[in-house]
């Protein structure tokens, strides 16, 4: 590693931490009749020195002294309320305090007994370039129609100046970002940013980043995005293994140095331990910077400074898009934990001198852990966030107490706060219900007490809190923290087993779920509800177990996908019903609509075609990401157009609310449609265009219609938004990528793919700053290095792999001539003419919720009497190719969702294999619940998430099969067996430990006891 601390930087460095002791001095004195004043924040430095945020972004503190607004929204997953979370203001009492941290004291209050989410992490800068849930992009996130999870508020408990915060706890499938940013740095702008985040989390996953990105959430080629990232993947650029390592993000690469020869081991690359650490990245043309430091102590290190990766990033064509927790294309299997980080406006490159007193300053903050952990005490090093007990059952649970300050903490107390009368705590061994500590703790030294917990005869879900009180030696005053954890006591009934397909090639859907009582007794489980959510559904189904129903002690109670479903609601008297699936199905067959006393048998007289995959209301990026359609509407904007035809049934999808977190009920209306336009066009500028314009050669024309409006880039140095107006529309550019180098003189290239050349076409050769326009003469097969295109005249220059190659096609004439000059590369979107239909809209629709073509459906003999829930059964006896086929029968079925959600990627549409299932009681209270395949709905996660350790990355039940994903795991199809508790019933809270998946072509046990033969980890 090379160390270029300047002896000026380190006075600099010394002088703030001087004024930081005075600052804390003055906290311990007596009140005073004027508070102390605030601190002054990293914007404050930036500022000072030239170089002003245009982003400021923190859950911990204010980054400038003056900022008074909020730090960020809570989003309460209860009943759907916010809070915006501000900066405590400075006060006297009860001892002097400058304020300016975040106020946990008012999430912890507005969270009690429930789960909140980060919404919203406000931009402190005047730019108001706030991050929001990431919409889908090049790939697509677990949440409605894509959009990726938020982040659970309280995972990332911390201190801060001393007092209580929380940093933003990022799993794979969770972000926040801001595509429609406004002063961020544009195509080879300089720009510095920095962000301090947990050195102890994170993993090997794409990728971990915060900075400049892509405004269409798409990977729009080398260059086009810089940030910061962290962890310790090594297909790109890397250090010595095994890592993490502080690095950049500059899109197709993780770079974290640039060797000579081209190699991407970089070996003054350090290893990263520190638990807080402070990394920035700062790039001007043909140049970048990393810096890194541990955030509690000492200076920062220049991890790299030099040059450009090559000509493909040379210059850079960055975008101006803010994001946080994921890559530029929304890949998001990555996790860390962030606290703070800001941005600083188009055209600055801060000194590595004013890079020194931002940390110094992050230093003087006194980033340092949470004081207090509460666990069960199996599980101190890891601990599950959730407790799990049976009814008036016991449970040994840790309090430990950890002294974050520089003094000796005597007279520590610690207890447990309890949920009702009927649950009791005492220090294991005694009747002692707190456990007193007589010997001073030292600074940095911790003590526990363990408690045997146990809970009361009513079901309840909610809080356990831990408490600890003790004395500063070094003060005099009595100081206090408290902790919480999620309990659940309830009945012992356990999703056991479950399977989404046995792999048949023609019946992917045979599925079921098996319930088991773990408990001695007989419970009864009348009107307890199953919910079931596979990844990127738009809403919940719930399947309602029938009054009357008990499940005997150590007994299943197996439930199977039916062949078919209602794929929207039947109203008494429909004479056709729209369902999921016709597979199998015949004109004749006798089918049952509904179960239980609901249930009505009808004969199959006509059979139609049934419902298609959903699509999505439309997403425009980088505007947007969400438009409403208001009520009264007859069209609606749409990303596919295919399945719908003119006198059809579609349905519209309404309801859900934004930012998402899984909250809504499954909503449709129904209408008839009249006419089937275009979808919405996401593409970008295939060339540069300058003011009074009035023509444009763009990616794509295909579903661009004269009169569309558009809107173009963004707001920043040297860029300005506008809308244009399509006047006429021409041929869209070819653009790929040199495949393989190109030397001067050349008179022929390999390229990635043709996209439409031919012969005649004028193309262009090279990056911005090395291109030449030459003409095709012809244009040949494949070769061992790609696609093979001749041209003349030779090349003037040598180019790259990877250098774009672009004909420019006709383009689109607009109607009035542009007002600013526009770069190559800058997305757009057009929404495209849509699906009309009659009659209009009862309900709001707005972005990414399901529109779904309805098919033709079923004719019945007669119409039906009574009314039918979507997702209701609709079942074929006779059919054997779909829906759960295997034995006993169930005990109940259900018509679905599907547990399999299909999904777009890069052009395709691949299988995924991902949800959650949640368990609840009659009363609505969480009995059991579980992800499967991934993260889908966090707040049902069990289980300590973080794993920081290669080929780890979070819990949840693996499935057998194919999960989704690109390269070899999109192959549809495949083995997919049961997953399942070993031995029945087991619930340590993990769902990566408690289950078991099938690897052998032994036949699942659905509604029988596990073996451990046909089980294995």
């Amino acid at each position: 590693m090379r160390m270029r601390i300047t002896t000026v930087s380190m006075l600099l460095l010394a002088i703030l931490l001087m004024g930081t002791s005075l600052i804390i001095a003055q906290q311990t004195r007596s009140a005073t009749s004027a508070p102390p004043s605030r601190p002054q924040g990293p914007c404050d430095i930036y500022a000072a020195a030239g170089n002003p945020c245009v982003a400021a972004h923190s859950t911990t503190r204010a980054l400038y002294a003056s900022y008074n607004g909020p730090l960020y929204r809570i989003l309460r997953q209860s009943d759907g309320k916010t809070l915006d979370i501000d900066v405590v203001q400075p006060s006297t009492e009860p001892v002097p305090n400058p304020g300016g941290y975040a106020n946990a004291a008012a999430q912890d209050a507005f969270c009690a007994n429930t789960y909140c989410w980060i919404a919203t992490v406000y931009d402190q800068s005047p730019k108001h370039n706030d991050l929001v849930q990431p919409p889908r992009g090049g790939f697509s996130g677990p949440a409605l129609g894509g959009f990726n999870n938020l982040p659970v508020a309280d995972m990332a408990p911390i201190m801060v100046m001393g007092h209580k915060v929380y940093g933003v706890f990022i799993e794979p499938g969770m972000g926040l970002r801001q595509n429609d940013a406004k002063g961020t740095a544009v195509d080879d702008q300089a720009q510095g940013q920095y962000w301090v985040i947990n050195g102890l989390h994170f993993n090997s996953g794409c990728c971990f980043d915060y900075g400049n990105a892509e405004t269409d959430s798409r990977d729009d080629d080398n260059g086009t995005m810089e940030t910061t990232y962290y962890g310790d993947t090594t297909p790109w650029f890397h250090g010595n293994p095994p890592g993490p390592w502080v690095m950049t993000d500059q899109e197709n690469n993780l770079v974290g140095c640039v060797n000579s020869d081209g190699s991407k081991l970089c070996k003054n690359l350090p290893n990263i331990t520190w638990r807080f650490v402070t990394a920035m990245a700062k790039g001007e043309p043909h140049h970048w910077t990393t810096l890194g430091g541990d955030a509690r102590q000492g200076a920062l290190s220049v991890m790299f400074d030099g040059p450009r990766v090559n000509a493909t990033y040379d210059p850079m064509r960055k975008q101006g898009a803010i994001l946080l927790g994921n890559g530029g294309d929304n890949s998001n299997g990555s996790q860390g934990t962030f606290y703070e980080g800001a941005m600083t406006a188009a055209g600055t490159f801060p000194t590595n001198a004013t890079d020194q007193l931002v940390q110094a300053n992050i230093v003087a903050t006194g980033y340092n852990v949470a004081p207090l952990n509460l666990a069960p005490a199996s599980a101190i090093a890891t601990p599950p966030g959730l407790q799990t007990f049976s009814l008036d059952s016991s449970q040994d649970t840790t309090v430990t107490f950890t002294n974050t300050s520089d003094a000796p903490a005597t007279g520590v107390k610690l207890s447990i706060s309890l949920p009702g009368k009927q649950w009791t705590a005492f220090v294991s061994g005694t009747h002692d219900t707190a456990k007193n500590f007589t010997e001073p703790v030292a600074p940095g030294a911790s003590v526990s007490a363990t408690f045997k917990v146990t809970s009361g005869s009513s079901a309840f879900n909610g809080d356990l809190v831990g408490n600890a009180s003790w004395t500063n030696s070094a003060s005099g005053k009595t100081q206090s923290a408290v902790t919480a954890e999620k309990v659940r006591n309830v009945s012992p009934i356990k999703i056991n087993e479950f399977r989404i397909s046995a792999g048949s090639t023609t019946n992917s859907t045979d599925s079921f779920i098996e319930l088991y009582n773990a408990s001695a007794h007989s419970v009864d489980i009348s009107n307890w509800t199953l919910t079931e959510h596979p990844t990127q559904q738009a809403i919940f189904s719930k399947v309602r177990i029938p009054a009357k129903t008990h499940l005997a002690a150590k007994g299943f109670y197996l439930l199977g996908l039916s062949n078919s479903g209602l794929a929207v609601p039947a109203r008494a008297g429909d004479a056709t019903i729209h369902v999921r699936n016709t597979t199998g199905m015949s004109a004749g067959d006798t089918i049952g609509i509904d179960t239980g006393s609901n249930v009505e048998t009808r004969k199959i007289a006509t059979l139609g075609t049934a419902a298609s995959n959903y699509t999505t209301l439309w997403q425009p990026l980088p505007d947007g990401p969400v438009i409403t359609i208001p009520v009264g509407s007859t069209n609606v904007p749409v990303t596919n157009t295919s399945g719908f035809f003119v006198g059809e049934k579609i349905a519209l999808g309404y309801g859900a609310t934004y930012p998402d977190v899984g909250r809504g009920i499954e909503q449709y209306e129904v209408a008839t449609v009249t006419t089937v336009g275009k979808p919405g066009t996401q593409a970008y500028l295939a060339e540069d265009v300058s003011a009074n314009s009035t023509n444009i050669k763009v990616t794509s024309v295909e579903n661009i219609s004269v009169g569309d409006k558009i809107r173009l880039d963004i707001d920043s140095v040297g860029h300005g938004i506008e809308n244009v107006v399509v006047l006429k529309v021409g041929t869209k550019a070819s653009k790929t990528n040199l495949s393989a180098n190109a030397s001067a003189g050349a008179t022929s290239i390999n390229i990635r793919y043709m996209d439409g050349l031919v012969v005649n076409d004028k193309i262009t050769v090279g990056t911005p700053a090395n291109k030449e326009v030459v003409i095709v003469t012809a244009v040949n097969g494949a070769g061992p290095q790609g696609l093979r295109v001749n041209f003349a005249p030779a090349l003037t220059n040598a180019h790259i792999r990877d250098e774009w190659v672009v004909s420019s096609g006709t383009g689109i004439d607009l109607a009035a001539p542009l007002k600013f000059n526009h770069a190559a590369n800058l997305p757009f979107s057009d929404r495209g003419t849509g699906i009309s239909f009659k009659p209009a809209t009862a309900f709001a629709h707005s972005s990414n919720e399901p529109v779904q073509a309805l098919g033709t459906g079923i004719t019945l003999d007669s119409p039906l009497v009574k009314s039918h829930a979507i997702n209701a059964v609709v079942r074929d006896a006779a059919v054997t190719t779909a829906g759960y086929q295997g034995t006993p029968l169930p005990n109940q079925w259900f018509g679905g969702p599907e547990l399999t959600t299909k999904s777009p990627l890069f052009g395709r549409t691949i299988p995924v294999r991902e949800g959650s299932l949640v368990l609840r009681d009659a009363a609505g209270l969480v009995v059991d619940s579980l992800n499967y395949g991934g993260l889908v709905d966090p707040w049902v996660a069990k289980g300590y998430q973080a794993a920081s350790v290669a080929g780890k990355r979070v819990c949840y039940v693996s499935v057998p099969g194919p999960v989704g994903g690109f390269g070899p795991a999109a192959v549809a199809g495949g083995s997919n067996r049961s997953a399942g508790r070993f031995p029945d019933g087991v619930d340590t809270d993990s769902n990566c430990t408690d289950f078991l998946t099938q690897t052998s072509d032994n036949v699942p046990t659905p509604g029988a006891p596990n073996q451990y033969n046909k089980k294995t980890r």
